[in-house]
């Protein structure tokens, strides 16, 4: 039976939240061991490939976007608004203008925290 490499004892490092916060932040997706390996050993060099998704930078506001998308059924009333558009049915008062250019803005927001919350940039782009 072939020897069973015996792995190193783990290191432990305590940090304070905001430390470790700007270490998952600088890790951009990597794997905070490997990140830490990089930062120390081969600082030179490109950093490792990262994991397949970055983490969530801010759980409160991701749950929040989630409970507005919830709220809001989308799917329905788009369908519902292209029905009445195809049909001609649609008059476009000034309510309907005004409620059209909201729910615009509620879109943008949603995908401004949405972006927030991965840690992306949202770019400029709202209406």
């Amino acid at each position: 039976m072939p020897e069973k490499k015996k792995r190193e004892a783990p290191l432990s490092l305590r940090l304070s939240r905001d430390e470790r916060a700007r270490l998952e932040r600088d890790a951009a997706g990597m794997t905070l061991g490997a990140y830490i390996k990089w930062r120390l050993f081969d600082p030179n060099t490109p950093p490792p490939r990262t994991r397949g998704k970055a983490p969530v930078r801010d759980h409160a506001i991701l749950s929040h976007l989630l409970a507005m998308l919830g709220n809001l059924r989308l799917a329905s009333n788009v369908n519902q608004l292209a029905k009445a558009a195809n049909s001609g049915s649609l008059p476009v008062t000034p309510e309907v203008a005004a409620a059209l250019m909201q729910a615009c803005r509620e879109i943008a927001e949603m995908r401004r925290m949405l972006m927030k919350a991965l840690g992306l940039d949202a770019g400029g782009d709202s209406p």
